[in-house]
């Protein structure tokens, strides 16, 4: 588009090769002149010349690697720009080059190459006007009767103005770009915003490109078109905040108007107000308490006065940021329809029944009175019985935000209260974090592991805990990072510990405690199936179809492989045996239907063990290649697959192997694992009358066994109980030796003294103990059994070791109540309230010396 009017370029231009970017007209842009021939021509024709068109010069983008610049002249693009050098800068530092300031004025095309040396010089086209540019109305009637050219312009400026609308008015910058689109020509709004937008250098060389107005308006507009659909998902993906355009913008300094304008840093102080001012804002409308408030307007008041160059500016300001997005009045609703909560509680956690009960009553209550404070529910309880998952489950069954906070391992009190601002580096507890993660003031707040807090020369953590857990204090909780108090007696605390030995008496005294014991067999059979088989088949990738595991083969895994409280095992191995199988479903491994049958449906004759279900050293079945079929599923997996995946077992039912001398019995431990039993064992030799005590135990432990030694020796008449030299003091010229076994396995407790003394009776009158019995209890001097702690798990560690009888104290009847019904018909239950009965029950037909044997007192299915 050739002019014979206005203003006019020389028809001659040294041109200046660049490789930083595209020049295009109407923008301004700074460019490097580094190579020998940009430097010839900065110093012979900008630097010497007095002219307006001395300082004209061609700007030719080269998209050549400058570092591969050798001394032929490279070939040049036939489409320049015209600039105009508003200003040269040279340094000699670290090496001598300049750095130009050029305006675009309008397109060139290269006509011939005059000279190279030392510069290139070009005669040139010019293709665009400088001046006299038509309006809007008479490039739609240039275009003809479809008027396409006049479409395009008004798409081009709408597209345009919607660009400009979805950014911040109130920001200087953006409102001198708003009135920049209503004073220029339309037709050279598209070398203008393409130098404004985000594009990439060959989009903005195939606009330098488009001599065509009709052309540069389609090329333009789907580069703003896209410019206007990121800053739409810029805005969806992210909270919107009043002042994220200003954001935006303040990112892309020095490219969304280069400098031919305006400049961009002229107004900075204009938006430091305008940020002040949105904060302020944020302030007033966070709904916060009057204090609160108060301390927030007094912060600002100081930050409006302080400069940014302060440290204290950051400090200050990120306090309010933080204030701001604390949930002071956001909550969610609660929902409290109870029956689909006693649905999602049954369908995500068998058994469980206590919990159960509990979280539906604060339902219940919290239907009919809405200001119930959260309570302080803490669930003690060994590792893998589900207390973090309950707690998630609780969460999803009220409907509201769940936080986990691990506590494990915590020794200083400022990661509970927080640290002070006078400190560098401080940051609030975690506590507030929680809740300015979770943005609601009600979330369901898991403190996990709260039995693990330490000790430092930082304080107590599990102090600090008092106040946050405390439902009479907490509705004003203070963090030492705010100094200000928010109220934390809508938060619903969960407490997760294994024991509550360690949690101290004041912290304990603030919780409710629900006891999370341990499974049965039948539980744990009954979890596998509904919850942990289907997940493990899910992890690894298998179907039902490809794989089945029955009960009796759970049971198994059970009872042979694992022997805890929880199932956490149990997962593992039953996560083994998909990960063998999946290897076999990868391989193309298959069995026959035959051998993928259960055990059960094995033809009559057949002998135990016959099918071929994967076992190590023996190839299955194949078809030929030619015949190749996919495996034959299910894969069932039997007793023998089993042994064949997880190995020999683990656990064996030992209880009459090890009771076959005198001076051996069973007792009952609790360990912050579950129930354990606990074989002790005696033996005596010629001797001083010395007790001996192995096992590692502790101090309760042993003053048990003197205690029990003591009672023996004062009532060794009474029960027949002879020494090795036949006298009536069974210590005289005999030593005992007693022995707990595990010796690396710490041991103390008062529940071990009715072991010792049947296993001390035993020993002394050569008597078998019963192989069937496991007994727990304390005694006292006179013969009396005292109650022990930990009967559900000491009684479900008998049920898992195949015990049928068990001695429990006579106070301790009341407990067996939390026993599950099937574990109370198979196991056989005596209340013993002293010796008697207790060495009575241990030994078949009674023991000798008790002159009249009471019936045993039972508890049978009643319970």
């Amino acid at each position: 588009m050739s002019s014979n009017s206005g203003i006019q370029i020389p028809s001659r231009l040294p041109l200046l090769l660049t490789h930083e970017g595209v020049l295009l007209p109407g923008s301004t842009m700074r460019i490097s002149v580094e190579t020998a021939r940009n430097m010839h021509l900065v110093k012979n024709r900008l630097l010497k010349g007095t002219s307006l068109k001395s300082t004209i010069i061609g700007v030719i983008p080269n998209t050549r690697d400058p570092e591969h610049d050798t001394e032929n002249l490279p070939t040049l693009h036939s489409i320049g720009t015209a600039g105009l050098a508003v200003q040269v800068v040279g340094s000699n530092w670290p090496k001598p080059h300049y750095t130009l300031l050029i305006t675009g004025l309008c397109r060139f095309r290269v006509a011939q190459l005059l000279k190279e040396e030392p510069f290139p010089v070009a005669e040139v086209e010019q293709l665009d006007k400088l001046e006299q540019y038509t309006s809007p109305e008479e490039m739609s009637e240039a275009a003809g009767p479809e008027g396409e050219l006049g479409e395009l312009s008004q798409r081009f400026y709408q597209a345009a103005v919607q660009l400009v609308g979805m950014l911040d008015m109130s920001v200087p910058v953006v409102a001198k770009l708003r009135r920049l689109l209503d004073s220029l020509p339309r037709e050279t709004l598209p070398d203008v915003l393409t130098s404004m937008i985000h594009t990439s250098n060959k989009e903005k060389l195939q606009v330098l490109d488009a001599v065509s107005l009709e052309e540069r308006f389609k090329k333009t507009l789907p580069l703003l078109t896209r410019q206007i659909e990121g800053l739409k998902l810029l805005q969806k993906t992210r909270k919107p905040r009043p002042d994220d355009d200003k954001r935006v913008l303040a990112v892309r300094k020095g490219r969304v108007l280069p400098g031919r304008q305006f400049s961009l840093d002229e107004e900075g102080d204009d938006e430091d107000g305008d940020d002040t001012a949105v904060l302020e804002r944020k302030v007033k409308g966070a709904n916060m308490p009057e204090p609160a408030l108060r301390v927030c307007l007094k912060e600002l008041k100081r930050l409006k006065k302080m400069p940014q160059s302060m440290p204290e500016y950051a400090l200050t300001r990120n306090y309010l940021d933080l204030m701001v997005e604390l949930p002071w009045s956001k909550s969610t609703t609660d929902c409290l329809d109870i029956r689909a909560a006693r649905v999602v509680l049954d369908s995500d956690h068998y058994a469980m029944e206590k919990l159960k009960r509990r979280v539906l009553e604060y339902l219940a209550v919290r239907q009919l009175k809405s200001t119930l404070k959260g309570p302080i529910l803490c669930f003690v309880g060994p590792p893998g019985v589900g207390k973090t998952s309950v707690g998630r489950s609780i969460a999803r069954t009220l409907g509201r935000e769940f936080h986990r906070i691990a506590l494990g391992g915590v020794c200083d009190q400022s990661d509970i209260r927080g640290h002070r601002r006078t400190y560098v580096g401080s940051m609030p507890g975690r506590i507030i974090n929680g809740l300015k993660t979770v943005g609601v003031n009600n979330p369901v707040f898991l403190l996990d592991e709260v039995d693990k807090l330490g000790k430092s020369l930082q304080g107590d953590p599990a102090s600090a805990l008092l106040e946050v857990l405390d439902p009479e204090q907490n509705h004003s909780f203070t963090d030492h990072y705010l100094n200000v108090a928010f109220d934390l007696s809508q938060v619903l605390f969960i407490a997760t510990a294994n024991s509550t030995a360690t949690i101290p008496p004041a912290l304990l005294d603030r919780m409710e405690v629900l006891q999370v014991q341990g499974y049965t067999q039948e539980e744990k059979v009954e979890i596998a199936h509904r919850h942990l088989i289907p997940h493990q088949l899910e992890q690894h990738g298998l179907t039902p179809q490809q794989l089945q595991i029955p009960q009796d083969t759970t049971q198994d895994i059970i009872s042979k492989y694992t022997r805890e409280a929880g199932v956490r095992s149990l997962e593992r191995k039953i996560g083994a045996i998909c990960r063998a199988v999946a290897v076999k479903v990868a391989e193309g491994h298959y069995v026959t239907k035959s051998e993928a049958a259960p055990a059960e449906s094995a033809p009559q004759g057949a002998e135990h063990g016959e099918g071929k279900r994967g076992r190590r050293g023996e190839e299955p079945d194949r078809v030929s290649a030619d015949m190749a079929a996919p495996p034959d599923m299910p894969i069932v997996i039997d007793h023998i697959a089993l042994k064949d995946i997880l190995g020999p077992h683990v656990f064996e039912m030992e209880m009459s192997e090890r009771l076959t001398l005198p001076g051996v019995a069973v007792g009952l431990a609790w360990t912050p694992l579950g129930g354990e039993i606990m074989f002790v064992e005696a033996s005596r030799m010629e001797g001083e009358g010395q007790l001996t005590l192995t096992g590692q135990l502790g101090d309760v432990m042993k003053e048990s066994a003197h205690l029990a030694m003591s009672w023996l020796r004062s009532n060794a008449k009474t029960y027949q109980l002879t020494n090795m030299v036949g006298g009536s003091d069974p210590l005289e010229g005999t030593d005992i030796h007693l022995h707990f076994p595990a010796g690396a396995v710490t041991k103390d407790g008062p529940s071990a003294g009715v072991t010792m003394v049947t296993v001390l009776a035993s020993l002394f009158s050569g008597r078998l103990v019963r192989s069937d019995v496991a007994m727990t209890g304390e005694i006292t001097l006179r013969g009396l059994v005292l109650p022990v702690g930990g009967i559900k798990d000491k009684v479900l560690a008998a049920h898992r070791a195949g015990v049928k009888r068990v001695i429990i104290p006579k106070r301790n009847e009341k407990d067996l109540e939390e026993i599950p019904a099937n574990v109370r018909l198979e196991l056989d239950f005596v209340t013993a309230s002293n010796l008697d009965e207790v060495l009575n029950a241990a030994f078949d037909g009674g023991f000798p010396g008790i002159s009249n044997p009471l019936p045993l007192p039972h508890i049978a299915s009643k319970l």
